[in-house]
């Protein structure tokens, strides 16, 4: 996965004061995210503008700068798998609004980020004026959805009395998330254990709290549950 995050926002992008807004560009691709920043610099003149390829990335910037106003996101970057991505960034910073800007245009794909905790979707086609409107209505405080795929999608699976599954995710810690995620990706404790550079007994600890959060009672379990995180890339990234 690309961690790697570039942050022009203290010198490329120019302030207009302390109102200026300030956002979050997160996308593996140099090409995509330039187009988007010149994008929003002609719509949000002075905006301050910061710059992510990824995940881990991301989430260094928002820790050094706590004041970025909103994060514009894509699903499908490399080493993410499904909304993994939008739900550690909304679980370490449920404070910065998130607008997913994707090529994947389902409307099942777009109802499950917003159940996730997305405050908007906006797929990579639209205009830059839909995307203009997406940032603002977000940014007010409003959900945002094209007007074409607003309906509601297809009543979901049958559940039993757990939680829905976003809010049992939501109760983990980011490094429990980052436990979940390896071991979604069938790595054993050792392994985690030593990617994490703590001990077995901790990382045993943290997946007895996701068994326990998750309302489940194996690792098994656990990727079974968690795969309806996942979705079908049937759109593309770029």
């Amino acid at each position: 996965m690309a961690s790697a995050a570039t942050d022009p926002g203290n010198d490329a992008a120019p302030r207009t004061g302390e109102g200026a807004l300030r956002l979050l560009l997160v996308d593996d691709h140099p090409l995509f995210r330039e187009a988007l920043a010149s994008a929003i610099a002609l719509a949000f003149p002075g905006a301050e503008l910061h710059e992510a390829d990824g995940i881990r990335g991301a989430c260094e910037i928002l820790d050094r700068h706590p004041a970025i106003d909103l994060t514009l996101l894509d699903l499908t970057m490399q080493g993410v798998a499904g909304f993994d991505g939008l739900v550690t960034i909304r679980t370490r910073f449920p404070r910065v609004p998130i607008l997913i800007v994707s090529g994947l245009e389902e409307p099942r794909i777009m109802h499950e980020a917003v159940r996730h905790g997305a405050a908007g979707f906006v797929p990579k086609a639209v205009d830059k004026a839909t995307l203009t409107r997406a940032i603002s209505e977000v940014l007010g405080g409003a959900l945002f959805m094209p007007a074409d795929r607003a309906a509601p999608p297809a009543p979901a699976r049958p559940s039993s009395k757990k939680a829905p599954l976003a809010e049992r995710v939501a109760r983990l810690t980011p490094q429990q998330m980052r436990v979940l995620t390896m071991i979604r990706q069938g790595k054993l404790n050792k392994q985690i254990a030593h990617e994490l550079q703590v001990g077995d007994s901790t990382v045993k600890a943290h997946v007895s709290e996701i068994l326990r959060k998750l309302e489940v009672i194996s690792r098994t379990q656990i990727v079974i549950e968690t795969a309806y995180l996942d979705f079908d890339q049937t759109g593309g990234g770029f």
